[in-house]
């Protein structure tokens, strides 16, 4: 696909000018032509006239988008526009989410398989796997959370990186993992088909890819408009639908097994309710604060406006039938 063009500019991060460009043509399908969804100075969110790829400009650059992803990122002083609130402090119920998530997951990979997850953060995803007997590895870019997973996991097991570096470091060799992951991880990533395939190449034939990503055309995301959360400019540089993330998926290779939001959902605390609500307005804000005192009691949410999707090699024997789809 084409790397989109774009004109170099400075915008604002964090509150420092930080390198960024305009993005003028679609990752997915190379186009130019767009129309508006709304705008947040600096930046816009478009939609492919198109393919119907959503996508923001300007976007940071190298090293500056990066930065994003900094010691601030995971304890944010403002998670409504960056980061989490303290994403180390929830590790239990990020323990519990991919738990719940293994009814899915066990559907698709045999015992013991061999399992890499791209953009790990603290390894939790991996930790449960582990604790479900699979060989587990991991790659995360941010050194600030990718030493808990090291911490968790073992050196050997977690790169500090890019994909690129770890598959170089790491000796992983084709055709080498039964199951390839991305949780809330593709649209972070500039260039997301240089990733899908590179993970083409890494999975098993009947091995699998589950990849977890926000839905754009969700009734939430629609009802919202601009106040849904997930518009989190710096960061969230794509947002998908289901027809968009499959047309991203089959142009790397992969053919879509199943995709919907049925196992989307996450265990929260009333407090991450507290700070969601805020986004919805002054109002809401206020009405949801005292669910903040009520600390870490915690419950199990799904809106519905994200997907998960499971994926096989297009040109690699299938493996089994994939079970029965997830409702949308």
């Amino acid at each position: 696909m084409q790397t989109p063009a774009t004109d170099r500019l400075q915008v604002p991060a964090g509150g420092a000018l930080a390198d960024a460009a305009a993005v003028t043509r679609c990752q997915l399908c190379g186009s130019e032509r767009r129309t508006r969804k709304f705008a947040e100075p600096p930046f816009e969110v478009v939609t492919c006239s198109d393919c119907g790829l959503v996508y923001v400009t300007p976007r940071l650059l190298g090293q500056a988008l990066l930065d994003i992803y900094d010691a601030g990122y995971w304890k944010s002083d403002n998670p409504k526009l960056r980061g989490y609130s303290d994403y180390a402090r929830e590790a239990q119920l990020y323990l519990k989410t991919f738990g719940k998530r293994m009814a899915l997951v066990a559907r698709h990979v045999p015992a013991r398989a061999r399992v890499l997850d791209v953009g790990c953060a603290a390894g939790y995803f991996l930790r449960v796997m582990r604790d479900h007997g699979h060989d587990v590895h991991g790659v995360e870019v941010s050194p600030a959370i990718a030493k808990e997973a090291v911490a968790a996991l073992g050196a050997d097991r977690v790169h500090t990186g890019t994909l690129e570096e770890a598959i170089a470091a790491k000796g992983h060799q084709p055709q080498s993992f039964d199951l390839v992951t991305l949780w809330d991880v593709i649209e972070h990533v500039p260039d997301p088909q240089t990733v899908l395939r590179q993970l083409h190449k890494l999975v098993k034939p009947g091995g699998r890819l589950l990849l977890e990503t926000q839905n754009v055309a969700s009734r939430w995301a629609r009802l919202l408009g601009p106040r849904w959360h997930h518009y989190k400019h710096h960061e969230h540089l794509y947002h998908f639908t289901p027809a968009t993330i499959t047309r991203l998926l089959g142009d790397c290779g992969f053919r879509t097994l199943e995709i919907g939001a049925g196992y989307a959902g996450k265990y929260v605390s009333f407090g991450f309710l507290a700070e969601r609500a805020g986004r919805l307005g002054r109002l809401p804000g206020l009405l949801a604060k005292p669910l903040g005192l009520l600390g870490f009691c915690n419950l199990y949410v799904n809106p519905r406006d994200e997907i998960i999707v499971v994926a096989a090699p297009a040109d690699l024997p299938a493996g089994p039938p994939a079970a029965k789809a997830q409702g949308t």
